[in-house]
């Protein structure tokens, strides 16, 4: 990884890391929570990110974590750099969201991404290539993207 790429992971990165009916998924996201833990600082996560991952592995998959296990994992993730939702971060997120046409949701996790100086946004929820400013949007659950870390 170069130096300067810091990257930003959506929830569904985390999430896959326990989805076990989605093996490829899984082995991908694992690879990347594993670097995450080995490079500080270049994996950034938010507060929302952190909610929903709680919600999605405690209630929407089909093999359930307990929220005793949902807890300690959401835990683990929040050694990570966590970006704050504030009320500025809502309010720039509203008007990027009416600029890119993009749900208010994946438009925070894009202004998180931005306020903390990443590259990349890890994510399968929005358009694999998009570009917003220097901001770039990668699927990391794609066999052949090239904008993932290595």
């Amino acid at each position: 990884m170069t130096e300067n790429r810091r990257f930003f992971l959506d929830t569904n990165v985390l999430v896959y890391a326990f989805d076990r009916d989605e093996p490829e998924k899984r082995e991908r996201a694992l690879e990347i929570l594993l670097k995450a833990g080995e490079t500080e600082g270049a994996y950034v996560i938010s507060t929302q990110v952190l909610q929903e991952f709680y919600t999605v592995v405690t209630r929407r998959l089909s093999k359930k974590l307990t929220e005793e296990d949902g807890e300690r994992a959401t835990r683990s993730f929040a050694h990570l750099p966590v970006v704050t939702a504030d009320a500025h971060l809502v309010l720039d997120a509203i008007s990027l969201s009416r600029r890119h046409q993009l749900s208010l949701w994946d438009a925070l996790i894009v202004q998180a991404a931005v306020k903390t100086g990443c590259t990349t946004v890890l994510t399968e929820d929005l358009q694999d290539g998009l570009e917003i400013g220097t901001l770039r949007i990668a699927n990391p659950f794609l066999k052949t993207n090239s904008r993932l870390p290595s």
